[in-house]
C-alpha cells in the first residue's frame, strides 16, 4: 500500500499530571511502539523508520516531561509518506541546547529539522521531522 500524496496518517497521546517523567517516557514509548507498525506499514523501511521515531520520541518526551508547562503532556505522530512529524508539548522553556540535554544530539542526528512554536497553553511545543525514506 502506498500513501496517497498529501494524505497524512496520525496518532495522538495525552498523559495526565499523575505521570512522572520516567512513567511518561515508558507509556508514550509503549503506545507508539504498539501503533507505529500500522502507521508506517506503507514505508519501504518501516522498521528502521520506527526505530528512529521511537528514539526521537523518547528524547523529546523525556525533556518535555521534566519541563512541563501544562497539566497534560501531549504528543502527536503523523506520517505523510516522506516524513514522520513528531510534536510533543508543552514545555515551560525553549528547547535546551544538546550540551545541556545530551539526548538532543541523537535527535538532531536522526531528524532533518526540529523546532518549537508557542502552544495553546503558553508553553513551547517541540516538533521534529524524521525522514521516512532511507
Amino acid at each position: 500500500m502506498t500513501p496517497i500524496l498529501g494524505a497524512t496518517n496520525s496518532l495522538e497521546f495525552r498523559l495526565g499530571p499523575e505521570h512522572k517523567p520516567a512513567d511518561a517516557l515508558r507509556r508514550s514509548h509503549r503506545f507508539a511502539a504498539m501503533v507505529l507498525p500500522a502507521l508506517l506499514a506503507p514505508l519501504p523501511d518501516a522498521a528502521g523508520v520506527a526505530e528512529a521515531v521511537l528514539a526521537v520520541l523518547g528524547e523529546l518526551v523525556d525533556v518535555a516531561a521534566r519541563h512541563r508547562a501544562s497539566v497534560d503532556l501531549s504528543g502527536r505522530i503523523s506520517c505523510d509518506g516522506a516524513h514522520v512529524l513528531l510534536t510533543v508539548g508543552e514545555m515551560d522553556r525553549p528547547l535546551p541546547e544538546p550540551e545541556e540535554e545530551p539526548g538532543l544530539f541523537l535527535v538532531r542526528r536522526l531528524t532533518d529539522d526540529i523546532g518549537q512554536y508557542l502552544g495553546d497553553e503558553g508553553g513551547h511545543v517541540t516538533w521534529a521531522s524524521v525522514p521516512a525514506r532511507p
